[in-house]
């Protein structure tokens, strides 16, 4: 079965972005971009890198990672906002907003209904795995349905901000297993994370 993946890149307090919510690596941005991390991207994943990054760099490789990205509206409309209405053309992309309406590209599908449902049927489809892009506050709906969790940690606090989590996330206390790790000269951490297994009840009666 597929998995949904939450890669993101958060500070070491927790959070994805500032207080506004805008794009943190952009051109007013504060979120340094080392030359190495990007080399690592492309090397592992080259799929999350947008179109045009891809093409300026001369990416063609698919990736093994995610044939699907999953984001909400806030984090679409940063797109839009520089002029991308399919920032992922090479991925097949879903926006879940009940208030974006008619599609702005009809490669990319909007959705109105239930995350959750919707995240339990991409799961029974073939394919690769889902990733979901952001932002907190899917990512708070979708809390439960998140099976791994890869973390690009940069060496930075910003003091407050969209934490990778909205309140939209249930109290659900969770433990998670390192399955991998690679740190890099910047101070980069990426840090995969599986969801644990719940542990047996053992209670005997």
């Amino acid at each position: 079965m597929r998995k949904l993946v939450y890669y993101i890149a958060s500070s070491l307090d927790g959070f994805i972005a500032g207080p506004d919510g805008a794009d943190p690596t952009g051109p007013d941005g504060f979120w340094p971009v080392p030359e190495d991390y990007v080399g690592h991207m492309i090397t592992e994943y080259p799929e999350t890198l947008p179109g045009p990054a891809r093409a300026a760099l001369s990416i063609t490789a698919e990736g093994t990672h995610f044939d699907t990205v999953l984001e909400g509206r806030r984090s679409y409309e940063i797109g839009l906002k520089a002029g991308l209405t399919d920032a992922y053309p090479h991925l097949r992309h879903l926006v879940f907003s009940r208030t974006l309406g008619e599609s702005p590209d009809p490669a990319v599908e909007i959705v109105a209904s239930d995350p959750v449902a919707r995240v339990k049927e991409l799961k029974q489809e073939e394919g690769k795995d889902l990733w979901l892009v952001g932002g907190g506050e899917l990512a708070g709906s979708l809390y439960s349905e998140i099976d791994t969790l890869i973390v690009k940690l940069s060496p930075m606090t910003i003091g407050a901000g969209i934490p990778l989590f909205s309140q939209k996330a249930t109290f659900d206390p969770t433990g998670w297993t390192l399955t991998d790790h690679t740190v890099l000269g910047s101070g980069v951490a990426f840090l995969t994370y599986d969801r644990a297994a719940a542990p047996a009840d053992t209670d005997a009666g």
